[in-house]
C-alpha cells in the first residue's frame, strides 16, 4: 500500500515540488529523489570501475 498523505508531505513539503511536478512522478521516482528507494541499487563507483577496467582492460 502507498502512504499518499507521506510522499505529498515529502514532495510537495520537504522536496518543494509544484503540485503538477509532483503528480507527474512515480512513487518510485519521488523516492529516489529523496534518496530513500528501496531495493535500488547505487550507481558504479569510481572505485568499482576502476577494478573492472584492470580486470577488463581495453586492448
Amino acid at each position: 500500500m502507498i502512504d499518499w498523505a507521506g510522499l505529498m508531505a515529502l514532495g510537495l513539503g520537504q522536496l518543494r515540488l509544484l503540485p503538477d511536478q509532483f503528480w507527474a512522478l512515480t512513487p518510485v521516482e519521488l523516492m529516489m529523489m529523496a534518496g530513500v528507494a528501496p531495493g535500488v541499487t547505487p550507481g558504479l563507483s569510481r572505485a568499482r570501475l576502476d577494478a573492472l577496467c584492470v580486470q577488463f582492460p581495453d586492448t
